[in-house]
């Protein structure tokens, strides 16, 4: 009987999705989960969710709970799959803080947990947590597979991957989606007969090739349709990109427009309205999810015939995999070693992946479209450098990962990058070790 311990096991909805998917999997139905948190109301919410769902399906699953740091080492315990859903800090202190001095700079955004001055902290205080995680799992369960979710994606998990023994690979919702979200705006038809190929870096991986089921190239369609596309819509920062670079990306446009220095300038407040560009979308998204919540608690922890339908999330098919070995294929996040030939070696790209019962099998991609890999690059030297920073404990790596920082480079002063770092490690206290 596998075992499946998730890590923020709070995040009721996310827990619902995963787990649920597992419940309702012939293959991983009689799974042992191990539910840990360090917030006892928030982890009861979801055993009592998972336990209706769990009831209703006949009670095939075996399912603890496990609260608090000293309980962790026993609710990874013998685990066979680890899945990361954590977030340190909520919304309230720490993604407050991530919007709100900035702002006192002049320095808007619109999600904060990929890059910028936002993503860099969310990974600062983020990993050390996961440092504890992966010490935990080296004595518990060293041949554990450690499935990340949480934000920010690449610097997480390339530090999983370059400085802990752990075998970790990073997931995302946004491949899966990413072609048929596309073909929708577009009123193009998709089924799942379409072919399409994505990779890169995460939340800024390329549509590289989409073809219908004879093996028509739709881009010039997909091209002519966005370019007569007028009305104002949530996809016009990816169509710009797409217009600019020839190939559509991933990530939402509300994430993309703070990853390059094009769309939110203070100097330029018109790009605001006429890209259609959500400014602080994440508070607002936290502030709706916290007044919808008692609502949603409800539905998801007092219905007896609480029922789940199979998620698209990649981790109950990359759990079945290894269990049978039958193949399936991911978008995952791996260290580079070569995959993407003309991206750095030791970046988190995320490129197609084999999945059976030996592991995750990265795929060989070969060189980027030149301008993609230079985008790209933009990124990577943020992230390898946020990754530095926490590893060495260094002040000097955290400033010039933000002086990299395409949004921050086209906003502040080197001065003001500097004073704004400062402040920000101020306004974290507790929250990270400290910095010499």
């Amino acid at each position: 009987m596998p075992k499946i311990t998730f890590m923020g096991a709070g995040s009721s909805v996310f827990a619902k999705n995963v787990l649920g998917d597992c419940m309702t999997s012939p293959i991983m139905e009689n799974s042992e989960i191990a539910l840990y948190d360090i917030d006892a109301d928030r982890m009861d919410d979801s055993k009592r969710m998972l336990d209706a769902i769990n009831r209703n399906l006949g009670n095939k699953a075996t399912i603890k709970t496990y609260l608090g740091v000293e309980n962790r080492k026993e609710a990874l315990r013998g685990a066979n799959y680890v899945v990361n859903a954590i977030q340190v800090g909520l919304y309230r202190p720490c993604t407050v803080t991530d919007f709100e001095v900035p702002k006192k700079y002049g320095l808007r955004q619109t999600i904060a947990d990929t890059l910028g001055i936002g993503g860099i902290f969310r990974a600062l205080r983020t990993i050390p947590v996961m440092q504890d995680f992966a010490d935990d799992m080296a004595e518990v369960c060293p041949n554990a597979w450690f499935l990340n979710y949480t934000n920010p994606m690449a610097m997480l998990t390339g530090y999983m991957q370059r400085y802990t023994p752990i075998k970790t690979v990073g997931l995302c919702h946004s491949v899966q989606v990413c072609a048929s979200h596309l073909l929708k705006g577009l009123d193009m038809p998709y089924d799942d007969t379409y072919q399409w190929k994505i990779a890169g870096i995460n939340h800024q991986a390329w549509l590289l090739e989409i073809r219908d089921p004879q093996g028509n190239d739709l881009y010039p369609e997909i091209k002519r349709r966005a370019a007569a596309r007028t009305e104002k819509h949530d996809d016009m920062v990816r169509y710009e990109l797409m217009k600019r670079f020839g190939y559509y990306v991933t990530e939402s446009s509300e994430h993309n427009a703070e990853y390059t220095p094009y769309f939110i300038k203070d100097k330029y407040p018109e790009l605001i309205e006429r890209f259609n560009i959500p400014l602080d979308e994440y508070p607002r998204r936290c502030i709706k999810h916290e007044e919808n919540w008692a609502t949603l608690r409800v539905e998801l922890t007092q219905n007896d015939k609480l029922t789940h339908e199979r998620s698209k999330e990649y981790a109950c098919h990359i759990m079945e995999a290894m269990e049978t070995n039958q193949p399936y294929k991911i978008g995952g996040n791996v260290i580079n070693t070569g995959l993407i030939t003309n991206l750095p070696q030791n970046a988190c790209v995320e490129v197609p992946c084999i999945v059976d019962k030996s592991g995750v099998t990265p795929t060989f991609v070969g060189d980027l479209p030149e301008q993609c890999a230079a985008l790209n690059r933009t990124n990577i030297n943020v992230q390898l450098l946020t990754i530095e920073a926490a590893k060495t404990l260094k002040k000097d790596y955290i400033y010039q990962a933000a002086l990299m920082d395409p949004h921050l480079q086209s906003e502040l002063s080197i001065d003001d990058i500097v004073s704004l770092c400062d402040d920000m490690i101020e306004a974290h206290k507790g929250w990270l070790p400290e910095y010499k």
